[in-house]
């Protein structure tokens, strides 16, 4: 092992698992719509379910290490902003939200920014209690009807809580992770209920980070570039596939 380099992943190669992870369950669900039962399907959307809990993690490691949080949130805003429109051209949902449906009306980067701020607003000492969990219920209600709902604000907020316990941030992504699966069991697809608890998977990819970022500086300005581009494109193909007026069926991803 060369000097200076520790043993185990870095965040590069973490985000990088993630982004790949990320592609193949997203071509799948535009490639082969609706809750399909083919094995290798589901293997893929098992293999898609790593993407989510490294986000969170890294959105929470994000707060810890950033030298302007404000700005932080600001990007993460924006990404939701601009990926909205390609997300819902990509799965074929309305633009305008909530007008069809109350699940599944934008991106998860929507999600990933308000877990962001709350992180922030549970670190304000002059906050009262009272008024954090009001904030709280506030942005569960607004994150309600992106990809991945309101857990993932949720499960961004415990896990940056409990930084330092590695034990007891996977324990709430494991808490949070089911509380998907209870939904998608009992609204959506009792199949695909099961899926949602192979986040699992992502505990060992995680015990293994290093701490350290990586050598390349840019993967934050690839990841911001990458999400929504790669939904375009995936968009373009559902209508090559499916026509103008198809939506994949895709549900809660």
């Amino acid at each position: 092992m060369s000097e200076g380099k520790k043993a185990g992943l870095n965040a590069n190669q973490l985000k990088l698992i993630a982004i790949a992870a990320m592609t193949l369950d997203h071509f799948v669900w535009t490639v082969c719509p609706g809750y399909d039962r083919r094995w290798w399907v589901l293997l893929c959307h098992v293999v898609g379910r790593l993407t989510a809990p490294i986000m969170w993690y890294f959105v929470a490691e994000g707060y810890y290490h950033t030298r302007n949080v404000k700005k932080y949130a600001a990007r993460l805003f924006a990404l939701a902003a601009v990926s909205h429109f390609a997300y819902n051209f990509c799965f074929g949902i309305p633009f305008v939200p909530c007008r069809d449906s109350f699940f599944n009306q934008t991106g998860v980067a929507w999600s990933l920014a308000w877990g962001l701020v709350l992180l922030y607003v549970y670190d304000k000492a002059d906050w009262k209690p009272w008024c954090k969990l009001i904030f709280l219920a506030f942005v569960c209600l607004i994150t309600f009807p992106c990809d991945w709902s309101c857990i993932a604000a949720m499960a961004i907020l415990f896990i940056g809580l409990h930084r330092g316990d590695f034990r007891r941030q996977m324990l709430w992504m494991i808490v949070w992770s089911g509380a998907y699966a209870l939904v998608y069991f009992f609204f959506i697809d009792k199949v695909y209920a099961v899926i949602q608890l192979f986040t699992c998977l992502t505990i060992p990819l995680l015990a293994r980070y290093n701490g350290e970022r990586g050598q390349w500086k840019g993967m934050g300005k690839v990841f911001y570039l990458y999400y929504p581009a790669h939904l375009a494109v995936f968009g373009v193909l559902r209508v090559v596939l499916w026509g103008v007026g198809a939506g994949t069926g895709v549900g809660l991803v």
